[in-house]
């Protein structure tokens, strides 16, 4: 076991790593931004900004790591339209290895002594029965933003790569990638679909530090007056030969042309010919929030798996 720290791109790669034997073997058990490329994205876009909040430990059996836990605690944050929020409480990515899966009660531990005093929250897989229980013996309960047509939940979503339709764009649109449009391009895109949004070029910057990011799987949507209007990053896990999609997200101005459908398609295409044969995208899955869901539905995928959002108040 080693101490708490930030999370070096070192961890990151052992933390993917463990991502990628479960997914190997019980993919429906890698827990909600746990994923090959959750960690990914979600270390990059916040090692600049947010790195100095973040607190981890790490559990090995031999020189195998088999648990990790990453804690994201209170911070204050900058948004692309000038207005700064405050995050008040504590979140914790975690991992077990299934075959340590006892070790859970020792990350629940861990978060308890780091996150002292402040309300605590933390996402296991639904399918995560041993792990769930451990969590609720804890004082850990349903998060109440969950709940309802409104729920904040989210499903993972998957599909094999065959008899993917042939992508079909508007008139005066074009595929681009990252690579081609430089970085400008690819920070503008993300923060015109999701504004007001943190990310930045340093944002952007860490991402393109990550394993598992490639240029050429970072996909655009140019419209006819060179606006980015559609963007998704692809992340290759050679391992399992999968692909995952993460963010996916669209300008306002643009929704409703069948842009991120056609993108998404053109991704499969480039995710098989560089050797995947599985893709897997995630979305909220309650009933009040059906646009993506139908989104990825109308593409061929179909849900895996689904968090299960828990939450203790703070004392």
């Amino acid at each position: 076991m080693t101490n708490d720290e930030g999370v070096s791109a070192a961890d990151l790669r052992l933390m993917q790593g463990l991502a990628q034997r479960i997914t190997a073997g019980r993919p429906e058990l890698v827990n909600d931004d746990a994923t090959f490329g959750e960690l990914a994205w979600n270390w990059g876009k916040g090692l600049a900004d947010e790195g100095a909040s973040w607190r981890r430990r790490l559990w090995f059996s031999g020189g195998d790591l088999v648990a990790w836990g990453w804690a994201q605690l209170p911070r204050r944050v900058r948004r692309s339209d000038g207005s700064v929020k405050d995050v008040n409480g504590a979140y914790l990515v975690y991992q077990v290895d299934p075959d340590y899966a006892e070790l859970v009660d020792e990350v629940i531990g861990w978060y308890e002594g780091v996150a002292v005093g402040i309300e605590r929250a933390v996402i296991p897989s639904a399918a995560d029965e041993f792990g769930v229980k451990r969590w609720v013996a804890h004082g850990y309960v349903t998060d109440p933003a969950s709940l309802g047509d409104g729920g904040s939940w989210t499903q993972l979503n998957e599909r094999d790569l065959v008899d993917v339709a042939e992508p079909v764009l508007p008139a005066g649109f074009r595929f681009r990638t990252a690579e081609q449009a430089g970085p400008a391009a690819a920070v503008r895109a993300h923060v015109d679909a999701w504004a007001p949004s943190t990310y930045t070029a340093a944002s952007y910057q860490g991402v393109r530090q990550t394993a598992g990011y490639r240029g050429d799987l970072h996909l655009l949507v140019e419209a006819p007056d060179s606006t980015m209007a559609s963007s998704t990053i692809m992340w290759l896990d050679e391992v399992n030969k999968t692909v995952e999609f993460e963010p996916v997200g669209t300008h306002p101005g643009y929704r409703r042309l069948g842009l991120a459908r056609a993108m998404l398609l053109h991704g499969m295409w480039l995710a098989r010919a560089a050797g995947a044969a599985h893709a897997t995208v995630a979305c909220l899955g309650a009933p009040g929030h059906p646009a993506a869901r139908a989104l990825y539905y109308g593409v061929g995928f179909r849900m895996l798996v689904r968090d299960a959002p828990l939450i203790k108040t703070a004392g």
